[in-house]
């Protein structure tokens, strides 16, 4: 008798595109626009979108119509939809906007903590235990991610500690976070680096351990995806065209292309839920809304070899 085949193994995409990508041009697409793009995504089988971010439109003009940004990724069907809120004044927005989860950043680098949201580190994670509060009392089916922001490295203050970094994360979950990743803020992370990290971080907090966020600065965002997933990282933020960055970390651009993540996996036999094809045109939103932006992706231009097969 033959043994029967292992399940392929599955990763969740997790979109950040309208979030971390638009707040780091100056252009603020059109919210009709911003629709159209949550739409394309969604009809591609991303099941996890970062829609936005509640913060003053004076600081990020951008993310100005994310309540009505939210309102309508609401409405897709199986779509979990995140927001980004940097303190208790933006999470108190968020969860009256209706979103399925919050992510919190809290960085382990106090400089880049302080030019990011104007607090310290532990500042951050009072701020976690009162946003948790909250959600406690208002909404306790919303979950909370505390992203430890430049896990890998600093622009600001160069080397950070991973014992910090560790230390900080599970600092996050006794605050009342559910769960807490590893972002490479400054894409300074290598992938020896990355998979030694996450392995910590799955030691130290076990089922708690998030996403991975990982910039493709240096080239070598794909590499530390491949690293995070063989130390068990099963979630990874990634930006549709590469879109995004930091403002507040000077010389760090470029996230994961979202195509290039979904096609090494897929190529790999690891499942992700997103047709391919229909991923790549859904660039056509930026292309037309962001005509003369940089958009990036070796897979869109090269384009699916002959006889790809999706896992």
């Amino acid at each position: 008798m033959n043994a029967s085949p292992l399940p392929l193994p599955e990763v969740l995409i997790s979109e950040v595109g309208p979030r971390d990508g638009l707040q780091s041009i100056a252009r603020v697409m059109p919210t009709a626009d911003k629709l159209r793009w949550i739409d394309a995504l969604h009809a591609a089988g991303l099941r996890e979108i970062e829609v936005g971010s509640f913060v003053p439109a004076r600081l990020l003009p951008q993310m100005a119509d994310v309540a009505e940004v939210v309102a309508h990724a609401l409405t897709l069907p199986g779509l979990t939809v995140m927001a980004l809120v940097p303190n208790l004044r933006g999470a108190e927005a968020a969860l009256a906007a209706g979103v399925h989860k919050l992510t919190l950043p809290v960085s382990a680098s106090t400089a880049h903590s302080l030019a990011n949201v104007r607090k310290t580190p532990l500042e951050m994670i009072e701020a976690l235990r009162s946003i948790a509060e909250l959600r406690d009392e208002r909404a306790p089916g919303v979950r909370i991610e505390a992203g430890i922001s430049t896990a890998f490295g600093c622009t600001i203050e160069g080397r950070v500690s991973e014992d910090a970094v560790i230390r900080l994360a599970a600092q996050a979950i006794a605050a009342g976070a559910d769960e807490s990743g590893l972002s490479d803020t400054t894409g300074m992370g290598n992938p020896a680096q990355v998979k030694r990290l996450f392995t910590r971080l799955r030691a130290e907090i076990g089922e708690h351990a998030g996403a991975a966020h990982l910039h493709n600065t240096r080239g070598l965002g794909l590499a530390n995806c491949l690293a995070a997933f063989e130390a068990g990282v099963r979630v990874f933020d990634s930006s549709l065209a590469g879109l995004g960055g930091c403002p507040y970390a000077p010389g760090a651009s470029g996230n994961v292309v979202t195509e290039d993540l979904v096609f090494m996996f897929e190529a790999m036999g690891v499942r992700t839920g997103v047709d391919l094809p229909r991923l790549m045109r859904s660039r056509e939103v930026l292309q037309q809304s962001l005509a003369g932006e940089p958009l990036y992706g070796h897979t869109p231009q090269a384009g699916l070899p002959l006889g790809f097969v999706s896992a």
